[in-house]
């Protein structure tokens, strides 16, 4: 597909989940098939470098591609543990290389797409056209939607705190059938907390086979001895001796409530991570950018300004107070999760956490937590 001209109804800067999404979306629309439209990435993503995971109800737009699901989770701490049963939901995983083949695949159809690999140098919004500049020459449009990501945007400045979801993960296969197959561990805080809030994640694939990682969400990284030694750990105390490394896979989500809307414009929208499409207080960002993307889809056709897309709304005040008070009580998270758990029925959490539950359910969650920390953290804010 070679390039042309340098003017596009649409530029799509990077290639990841964002923006590959929107494409394939694009592509299924016949509004678009008569658009010039750009794909700018450094290079094609093949390899199997993550695996994302949401939970649905019904079959989503990427169905055929799920390489698992479960219909069990558990959620383990010192003081209270329980199995969820998580009907009406399955909880989904996509690995990445089957995401990048069937995406591709799909855009190998899609006329009105060209493709440049190119790192992008600088993108420029000029008023009504919006420049991207790239080693391979300036491409303009009056719709432009970058997933590049800065993360100085955030780190600069002290109005919002930052944490990082970050992890370190393990593809194991072991001696022994050690997993149940139907059955995830959501969180498990029954290991040290060492002053912050870290905890165990495991898929398994098999009876002997499992993704297992060691997961934060602290300000600060850890050297990855320390991610694999809490996975030994684990390992260790299940009773797992035997096993092989199949795979390995590691990670850093920011966490934070940053007003990510700041830098789009008439001509430029920021989207997946970039956009603030990332859930604050969790961590995740695929589930939200299937669903973003269909919304961006419908708002695009109606041709207004870009930065009219928004992305806040009740639910990132509620994720505004939840980091303020995991920053300054990073070592209680595990409390904090135990009693949204506890407290609440599955569903309730999966509908508040997806940002469809009704003002009821949010009331039930927000009762989860220690009334007087949150009122505290309600202060600072609105005062």
């Amino acid at each position: 597909m070679p390039v042309e001209k340098n003017f596009y109804d649409y530029i799509v800067c990077g290639g990841g989940a964002s923006g590959l999404l929107l494409l394939y979306r694009m592509a299924q629309d016949p509004y678009f098939a008569s658009k010039k439209i750009l794909l700018i990435e450094k290079e094609a993503q093949k390899a199997n470098d993550r695996t994302w995971c949401f939970w649905e109800t019904s079959p989503g737009p990427l169905e055929q591609i799920v390489a698992h699901r479960w219909s069990k989770a558990h959620f383990k701490h010192p003081d209270w543990s329980q199995l969820l049963t998580l009907s009406p939901f399955d909880y989904k995983m996509i690995r990445g290389e089957d995401f990048y083949r069937f995406i591709h695949q799909a855009l190998t159809h899609f006329s009105a797409l060209n493709i440049v690999y190119a790192p992008v140098e600088k993108i420029q919004d000029a008023g009504a056209l919006t420049t991207v500049k790239t080693t391979k020459g300036e491409f303009q449009s009056p719709k432009v939607f970058s997933s590049i990501h800065d993360p100085q945007r955030y780190l600069q400045q002290h109005k919002y705190p930052v944490l990082q979801q970050h992890f370190l993960g393990w593809v194991i296969t072991s001696e022994q059938e050690a997993f149940s197959t139907d059955e995830i561990v959501f969180m498990d805080f029954d290991l040290p907390q060492e002053g912050r809030t870290q905890f165990i994640y495991l898929l398994p694939f098999s009876k002997n086979k499992a993704l297992i990682e060691f997961t934060l969400f602290s300000p600060d990284l850890l050297s990855t001895a320390a991610y694999e030694k809490g996975i030994k750990d684990y390992l260790q105390k299940v009773g797992i001796e035997k096993y092989t490394i199949e795979e390995k896979e590691n990670g850093c989500i920011p966490m934070t409530a940053y007003n990510f809307d700041r830098h789009n414009t008439k001509t430029l929208l920021h989207i997946g991570t970039a956009g603030g499409w990332t859930k604050a207080s969790t961590g995740y960002t695929f589930q939200k950018t299937i669903k973003k993307t269909a919304e961006l889809i419908d708002f695009i056709k109606k041709e207004r300004p870009l930065n009219d897309f928004k992305t806040r709304n009740k639910y990132h005040f509620y994720d505004t107070l939840f980091i303020d008070v995991l920053a300054q009580y990073n070592e209680k998270g595990g409390a904090l999760f135990k009693n949204l758990f506890k407290q609440n029925k599955h569903l309730t959490i999966f509908k508040f956490l997806d940002e469809e539950a009704s003002l009821w359910d949010d009331l039930k969650i927000m009762r989860s937590f220690p009334l007087l920390v949150f009122v505290k953290a309600l202060f600072k804010r609105l005062f």
